[in-house]
């Protein structure tokens, strides 16, 4: 748990410390790079960190990890200009794919599949309480010290993090014959870097296509066919590999093959509380930033309670029938949205994110046990990490597309503003949520033409949220069998007697 806070953490406690880090270092134009390139390299290094897991073991992996996160969170407060910066946070999105990845991969390989979904749900309430506390707890620092303090608080947590694994955490002990330990293999460097540049060339057009350049512009179409060649390249070497980082049977097993898609669905769907709440939240209602904060938070205290509690349900009606429930629930959620009054009061959407948690807690967390225990200890790495890789590029890729969506809405209600208001208007979904927190900028009318704008186009990105819930909810109706396989590793002994309870 506190090597999983240091990549949770690290997600959200940059974010309000920005204006500081600008201030004192400049590059204004690039700043979106420090959560861009940590994105991108704990995306890419997943599958390579699930396949080294699987071949040198889990504890080198986490604390090499462990290490290149702490070594990078040291550069991170050393760095001299914003180009730097980026560069350390890079590094340190290296180390954060191991603990990613590695993490839950440890959680399936010490609790059989009764006992995980209270570990699960513990790990879970540490993305929820770091999304709740990052951003405070980084303006705080960078109020009341320095923004350089936001990266060395990782020190303390990693060397105790550090210490634990060290002293506590024995792949050999306990294993017994169903956990042999990892035979030592050939490592697929040459796959390694094919899947990272192809997943570096995917996640940079999709971050940055439509904002830094137009999707239409060279600097898109090169990236997509360099990302094509890559893929192609990645597709003949993993075939002629002996060990390969991504192995074929990650998609030919249905199981295995229906979770990706499905939690791929789950990134996509995930951008419109997460990117689009929160500006609704203070164009739209004319809350302050932590107030908006407060009400997406709503669904990360309701998601780990109801994961914790998802065993009971999966337990009578079976994994898929588990998660079918959720995603179809959460899609009745997502289209709600656009039923709110305009303009509303916080506790309406504050309500419905607390619904949202409470149905993908039943979703994520099923399914995620379904497939790490229908493989054993020798492939969950591998497992583990494809699912997790599917989800962060669905979310890359769901960022893009909801983008656009609400982009383009807003540029239409823009365009057939009436005569009156429209000169002076902003152009794009920044500029209107810029121009809405400066009071007095506009007129009373132009200001409520521009919250009725971006009211719709946020409830046009809660439809495509819908529309990837009933993607996934297709997936796993057409791909996933109706009971998931259980391979002996992930039972108890009572459990290995009585498969019929643990065999859905």
């Amino acid at each position: 748990m506190l090597a999983m806070a240091l990549a949770a953490l690290d997600s959200t406690i940059i974010a309000t410390a920005i204006p500081q880090i600008v201030g004192d270092l400049g590059g204004f134009a690039v700043f979106s790079w420090l959560f861009s390139g940590y994105l991108l390299a704990v995306t890419v290094t997943l599958p390579v960190y699930g396949k080294l897991s699987d071949t040198l073991g889990r504890k080198p992996i986490l604390i090499a990890g462990i290490a290149l996160f702490l070594i990078g969170s040291l550069a991170c407060a050393a760095a001299w200009n914003m180009a730097s910066l980026i560069a350390f946070r890079v590094l340190q999105g290296l180390g954060g794919g191991a603990l990613q990845g590695t993490v839950q991969t440890i959680a399936a390989d010490l609790y059989p599949m009764k006992e995980r979904p209270k570990i699960q749900a513990k790990l879970s309430s540490v993305w929820a309480t770091s999304s709740v506390a990052g951003p405070a707890a980084g303006g705080l620092l960078a109020a009341c010290a320095d923004w350089r303090w936001i990266f060395l608080v990782n020190l303390p947590v990693g060397a105790i993090a550090l210490w634990l694994i060290i002293r506590h955490f024995f792949e050999d002990k306990g294993r017994g014959p169903a956990h042999p330990a990892p035979a030592r293999r050939r490592i697929d460097w040459p796959g390694a870097l094919a899947v990272f540049a192809t997943g570096g060339l995917l996640l940079t057009a999709l971050v940055q296509g439509g904002v830094a350049w137009p999707w239409l512009s060279a600097p898109s179409l090169l990236l997509f066919a360099g990302t094509a060649l890559c893929a192609a390249a990645t597709v003949l070497i993993e075939r002629r590999a002996a060990e390969p980082v991504i192995p074929g049977w990650v998609w030919r097993r249905r199981t295995i093959s229906a979770v990706n898609l499905a939690l791929g669905a789950l990134g996509l769907l995930m951008v419109a509380p997460t990117v689009f709440l929160p500006t609704y939240a203070q164009a739209v209602l004319g809350l302050s930033p932590t107030a908006a904060g407060f009400v997406l938070s709503m669904m990360t205290l309701s998601w780990p309670v109801s994961a914790a509690f998802s065993s009971h349900v999966y337990n009578r009606i079976g994994i898929r029938n588990c998660a079918l429930v959720g995603i179809g629930a959460a899609a009745l959620v997502l289209l709600s949205f656009p039923l709110l009054p305009y303009p509303g009061a916080a506790w309406q959407p504050a309500l419905l994110m607390l619904a949202l948690g409470a149905t993908l807690g039943l979703f994520q967390l099923p399914l995620i046990i379904g497939v790490q225990s229908s493989v054993g200890y020798a492939e969950r790495g591998t497992t583990t990490a494809s699912v997790l890789f599917c989800r962060q590029v669905g979310q890359s890729l769901g960022a893009a597309l909801f983008g656009a969506i609400a982009n383009a809405t807003l540029n239409d209600r823009l365009a057939h503003a009436p005569a009156d208001i429209r000169p002076g208007l902003p152009d794009d979904l920044d500029a209107v949520s810029h121009a809405l927190e400066r009071a007095g900028a506009l007129t009373a009318r132009a200001t409520d033409y521009l919250r009725r704008a971006v009211d719709t186009s946020v409830e046009h990105v809660y439809l495509g949220a819908a529309a990837a819930a009933a993607l996934a909810l297709l997936a796993l109706l057409l791909l996933a069998p109706r009971r998931f396989p259980v391979h002996a590793d992930a039972r108890t002994r009572q459990e290995t007697e009585d498969v019929g309870v643990a065999g859905d």
